[in-house]
């Protein structure tokens, strides 16, 4: 009888020792670099508990948007900002990678979803069911539903046994429709800043749950991004693979990270999210000139510009369109359009429309239906009364009706 007891006794602090030692994330991430930093916090503040794997004292991170900067690196560069300080002064200070860690690790304090193992050695990496297991050499292990790998030293990739292929930032380009894919925009790299990154870049076919960052080019932005897809199978408990294109540049969107890399419009501009989420419909293309792309907010807009791109998205367009052959397309025109295409008042908009010009839009223009529209209004207006993010697209940017 007491030898039963002692031995259920035993058992039972073996059970609870076993579990202390094990650490339970929705999401770990492994690295000290720009994307393993910006994949930690992103994650975190997406909802998902996180842990983050140093293989040192600290964080290793760079700025590397330049003057395209967005999401987690934008915050960090107004961090970083001092109001009294001269141009060259701030562009020495945001080289400074002591000064830009020290802000991260200042930032990453103060977030309660993430925990930071430093100097973590780790001395095996396995799957365990469809998430990971990680034995840490002080005898820890941590388990996770989805793995960040921004790993710089390959031993992530040498202890898991699968081909891990990182890929290069795409230039934007319409031949085909994969720019309604991407997922972050403005990485600088050969030459020019109209770069993007696809959904599709950050998974490994049949690899569930396993995001890869590519560790030869260091990315805040694409950090950020790969945090919001691990946290998405986390906080959802679903895979990877099944993360819906819509949602998680939604998520990014929300914490402004740009997915289209267009220079002349930052962030911080009014119309900013209108115009990101005009972009991905391909409505209003861009040109690249000198490796920039800009919107050219202030261009008018040209019917035959738009006349494919929004039949391809709705099928009453094909009727407007053909009973509307002018070149140039006006305020009351696009009025007419939305209208239509959206089955609204054409009074009630009408009114909608006068009344948030300026106040809600901030348009500093007259409102005048005769007057050619320009792209930044064409963007506010067809956003807010056809909402194509809100079309499906597949896995390759087509869409799906």
């Amino acid at each position: 009888m007491k030898r039963g007891f002692f031995t259920a006794l035993a058992t039972i602090l073996f059970l609870q020792l076993v579990n202390a030692q094990t650490i339970k994330t929705g999401v770990l991430v492994i690295g000290n670099g720009s994307g393993a930093v910006a994949a930690s916090i992103q994650s975190s503040v997406s909802g998902a508990k996180t842990v983050l794997l140093l293989p040192g004292e600290g964080f290793d991170a760079e700025l590397t948007s330049g003057n395209l900067s967005s999401g987690i690196e934008r915050q960090l560069i107004s961090a970083l900002k001092i109001s009294d300080q001269s141009k060259e002064v701030q562009e020495k200070t945001f080289k400074d990678n002591a000064k830009v860690n020290a802000a991260l690790k200042a930032w990453a304090d103060t977030i309660k979803n993430l925990t930071i193992i430093k100097n973590a050695s780790w001395l095996k990496l396995k799957r365990s069911g469809s998430g990971w297991s990680v034995q840490l050499s002080d005898g820890k292990t941590v388990k996770a539903i989805a793995l960040v790998n921004a790993d710089r030293t390959g031993k992530v990739n040498a202890a898991i046994p699968v081909q891990s292929v990182t890929k290069p930032w795409h230039l934007l380009t319409y031949d085909n429709n994969l720019y309604r894919t991407s997922i972050a925009a403005g990485q600088h790299a050969e030459n020019t800043s109209a770069n993007l990154l696809f959904l599709s870049d950050l998974l490994i076919p049949e690899q569930d749950n396993f995001v890869v960052l590519n560790s030869g080019i260091e990315s805040i932005a694409a950090g950020q991004a790969a945090g919001a897809v691990a946290a998405y199978a986390a906080f959802f408990k679903k895979k990877t693979s099944q993360a819906p294109l819509k949602e998680i540049q939604g998520e990014l969107i929300k914490y402004q990270l740009s997915p289209m890399p267009f220079a002349d419009i930052k962030p911080t501009d009014t119309n900013w999210k209108a115009i990101q989420f005009l972009g991905l419909s391909g409505f209003l293309k861009t040109n690249i000139v000198n490796g920039v792309a800009n919107f050219e907010s202030e261009r008018t807009v040209l019917t035959s510009e738009i006349r494919e791109p929004i039949k391809e998205f709705y099928y009453k367009a094909q009727i407007w369109f053909d009973e509307h052959k002018e070149s140039q397309m006006t305020l009351g025109s696009t009025l007419s359009l939305v209208c239509y295409v959206g089955g609204k008042s054409p009074k009630n908009t009408e009114d909608e429309i006068k009344k948030n010009w300026k106040t809600v839009y901030k348009f500093k223009t007259e409102y005048d239906p005769k007057r050619n529209i320009t792209r930044r209004e064409f963007a506010v207006l067809v956003n807010e009364y056809l909402k194509p993010f809100g079309v499906n697209t597949d896995k390759t940017g087509r869409i799906l009706r």
